[in-house]
């Protein structure tokens, strides 16, 4: 337990930002989750109406040092992959 007033208040600061963090993270995964599951249920118009707001979070996310920017470009790359190839083997078949 803390015994000083300032490290009091830095348990109280790591306590918000942890929940707020965990916030955050729990609806980047929880978006991305939507997208994949539109996209394997053959709503590939659904999927590209989610895109957008998947960049949107986690962008956000990456801008907060939530997750790195490499980490959110490499996400957002491999997401729009899996939409660009669902189209195609749609339109294949």
């Amino acid at each position: 337990m803390p015994i000083t007033k300032s490290a009091k208040k830095a348990l109280r600061q790591s306590k918000k930002r942890r929940e707020r963090n965990l916030a955050q993270i729990k609806k980047m995964k929880s978006v991305i989750k939507d997208f994949k599951k539109s996209l394997s249920k053959g709503g590939i118009e659904e999927a590209q109406k989610n895109l957008p707001s998947v960049y949107k979070v986690l962008d956000k996310a990456a801008k907060v040092n939530l997750i790195k920017k490499n980490k959110a470009s490499r996400l957002k790359s491999r997401l729009s992959h899996q939409l660009k190839t669902a189209k195609e083997v749609k339109q294949s078949s």
